[in-house]
C-alpha cells in the first residue's frame, strides 16, 4: 500500500513504468464514464532523439597478440613464441549512432461518427519536461490542441524539469512552489483554465474532465489510480525507504518525508 496520503515522490524514479499504468487505468476508467457514442483511445506519438553527444564515433582495431611456432631445431622439440602483429592505426571505422525513437502515449477520447477528436488527456513524462526534442514536440502538439479547439487535461506529478502545462508564465508564477500541477483547458472558455495545485502532503484530486459543450464532466480519481499502480506494480517490493528519494526534497519535505515512513514503519528513527 502507497505509504504516502498523495503523490509517492520515490515513484519518479520509476516513471516509464508508473506513466504506462497510469494512462492505461485512466482510460479504463474514463470508458466507463463516457456517455453514448464517445469512446475513449490510447494513442501514441513518436519522434526520434538524438544522443546527448557526437552522432558518429571511430572505432580502431586493438593490436593484436597471436602465436608465432618457430621451425624447430634437429635436436628439440618446436617452441612458441608470442609476436605483436603490427596494426596500421590509420585504419578506422566509422560508425553512425542509430536514432532513437522515442514512444510516448496519452489518452484521446473521440466521435467516431464525426471522426472528432473531443478531449486529450496527456500525463507529461521527463521528456516533456526538460528542454530538447521531446519538449519541442510537446509544446507543438499543445499549441495544436489548443488552436484545434480540443479540450486538454495536462497531468504533471513530476519535479523533475520545467513547468509546460498550458499556462502563461506570469500565471505559473503562482504556482512555483508547488511541487505538482493539473491544468484543465476548456475548449468554450479558450481564456480560462482550472488548475490543481497539489502539495505533497495532499491527497490527489479527483480531476473533472471536459467533453462536448452540452456533456457533463467525467471524474478521474488521481489518488485511485496512482494506488493502484504501486499495488499492481509492486512498488513495495520495488522502493528502498532507506535512501532519500530521487530528485531529492528541499529540508521540509525531507523531514515531513522521514516522519511518515517512521510511522509507517518504513524507517528507523533518527536516533533508532
Amino acid at each position: 500500500m502507497n505509504p504516502f496520503p498523495g503523490m509517492n515522490p520515490y515513484l519518479e524514479r520509476h516513471w516509464r513504468d508508473v506513466h504506462a499504468r497510469l494512462i492505461v487505468y485512466a482510460c479504463d476508467s474514463l470508458q466507463a464514464q463516457l456517455p453514448e457514442g464517445l469512446v475513449a483511445r490510447i494513442e501514441e506519438r513518436v519522434y526520434v532523439d538524438y544522443p546527448r553527444e557526437s552522432i558518429t564515433r571511430l572505432i580502431y582495431p586493438d593490436i593484436r597478440v597471436s602465436e608465432l611456432r618457430q621451425p624447430a631445431p634437429a635436436s628439440s622439440a618446436g617452441t612458441a613464441t608470442a609476436v605483436l602483429e603490427a596494426v596500421d592505426i590509420s585504419t578506422r571505422i566509422i560508425v553512425e549512432e542509430e536514432e532513437i525513437p522515442i514512444v510516448e502515449t496519452y489518452i484521446e477520447v473521440v466521435d467516431p461518427a464525426g471522426g472528432l477528436v473531443i478531449t486529450v488527456i496527456e500525463v507529461l513524462s521527463v521528456s516533456n519536461k526538460v528542454p530538447g526534442v521531446g519538449q519541442d514536440v510537446y509544446r507543438s502538439k499543445q499549441r495544436g490542441l489548443l488552436e484545434a479547439g480540443v479540450n486538454l487535461v495536462e497531468i504533471d506529478l513530476l519535479r523533475t524539469g520545467q513547468r509546460v502545462v498550458s499556462l502563461s508564465p506570469t500565471s505559473l508564477l503562482q504556482f512555483v512552489n508547488v511541487p505538482y500541477l493539473v491544468c484543465v483547458f476548456r475548449s468554450w472558455q479558450p481564456r480560462k483554465r482550472e488548475v490543481y495545485p497539489i502539495a505533497l502532503n495532499q491527497p490527489l484530486p479527483k480531476i473533472a474532465v471536459p467533453l462536448r459543450p452540452s456533456d457533463a464532466d467525467v471524474v478521474l480519481d488521481l489518488q485511485q489510480l496512482l494506488n493502484r499502480c504501486y499495488e499492481v506494480g509492486r512498488y513495495d517490493q520495488l522502493i528502498n525507504y532507506s535512501h532519500d528519494p530521487d530528485p531529492p526534497l528541499d529540508a521540509e519535505g525531507m523531514t515531513w518525508l522521514h516522519q511518515i515512513l517512521v510511522e509507517k514503519g518504513l524507517r528507523k528513527p533518527a536516533n533508532g
